[in-house]
């Protein structure tokens, strides 16, 4: 079993909202062989809560407008530091670039197929890295 055609949509334009408000290392997976309750995973952070939650806002607005989606499930507005959007289709983890490395979700799903994205959220990839070098943080310990 593969993604549906209707949840790569989904992730596609999510995957643009979250390049589109700066998020750092964009990426999604196809989970559909392996979990029954979605078929994507799209994964993406930023270095401060307030972008987090501004990614999150975005993709969420994004999607409502131009396909009609609206998540059926929001968790981890309080702290902002991992917020999920759960659309049934798929499930968007924006998460504090800190969560990120610690729960290393990318671990997780590594076997699973990478699912296509735009080029603006491939161009993300990296993008935490380069961002803790900027800040004096060599070891992106705090990205």
């Amino acid at each position: 079993m593969t993604a549906t055609d209707r949840s790569i949509e989904l992730v596609s334009l999510a995957a643009q909202a979250a390049a589109d408000r700066l998020a750092h290392d964009i990426i999604a997976y196809d989970v559909s062989d392996v979990l029954s309750i979605t078929d994507a995973f799209l994964l993406a952070s930023a270095p401060n809560d307030r972008q987090v939650k501004s990614i999150v806002d975005e993709i969420e607005e994004r999607l409502n407008k131009e396909l009609g989606a609206k998540p059926v499930r929001r968790e981890g507005d309080r702290d902002a530091r991992w917020i999920l959007l759960d659309y049934v289709d798929i499930v968007v983890h924006v998460q504090h670039s800190e969560e990120r490395v610690f729960y290393a979700l990318e671990r997780l799903w590594k076997d699973c197929p990478e699912l296509p994205l735009p080029d603006d959220a491939l161009k993300t990839r990296g993008k935490a890295d380069e961002h803790a070098r900027l800040i004096g943080d060599p070891e992106g310990e705090l990205s």
